[in-house]
């Protein structure tokens, strides 16, 4: 049966007559990779090269983690990769197999990370789109300088976009979450 092509590109009729894949049928010839994401395991079966954001996001419905570039530029799509903030837009899923992957989600499900209520008490987000990777950033600066400057900061948090420019309220939100952080070491010490 032919069929009236719905665009007039040329070729465009050569992708109407192509036969219709069915899920079961290209799942079939997916690898299959294991990922352990917010330390659940996950098996998943898609192409090789898809950015492990598009699995979080698509296949693993983990969408806090957000798309913002798709070329590592902007860092709204960082996560954790064996501890270390990785822009998970430019990591393939056969790149990320059998390592230990962070999303915003597993930070804190209950909203209780010390950066979490930082962020809470000083309002720091406006729109709140890059505050993800952010905050995935800035955890990974405080497990490693619990008392950050000013320059440690800017520097680990440098080629983080922010469309709202809320840059001054983030870096008072991650100096405010290294004091709550050491009020809950002393804390649990006393």
């Amino acid at each position: 049966m032919a069929r009236k092509p719905v665009c007039q590109r040329p070729g465009a009729e050569l992708i109407l007559l192509r036969a219709p894949i069915h899920v079961h049928e290209a799942s079939q010839r997916m690898p299959r990779y294991h990922l352990r994401i917010n330390q659940q395991r996950h098996a998943v079966e898609v192409a090789a090269d898809t950015p492990l954001l598009w699995v979080l996001r698509d296949q693993l419905n983990l969408v806090g983690t957000k798309f913002g570039c798709g070329v590592g530029q902007c860092g709204a799509c960082t996560v954790h990769v064996n501890g270390t903030p990785q822009r998970s837009c430019l990591l393939p899923v056969s790149g990320a197999a059998g390592l230990d992957i962070t999303t915003i989600e597993g930070l804190d499900a209950k909203g209780n990370h010390p950066l979490q209520r930082a962020w809470a008490e000083l309002d720091v987000p406006q729109c709140g789109y890059c505050q993800a990777g952010q905050l995935m950033t800035a955890a990974a600066l405080l497990k490693q300088t619990p008392k950050p400057t000013d320059a440690d900061i800017d520097a680990a948090l440098n080629g983080h976009l922010c469309r709202c420019a809320t840059y001054v309220r983030i870096r008072a939100g991650v100096h405010r979450a290294a004091e709550i952080a050491q009020q809950d070491r002393q804390g649990k010490k006393a």
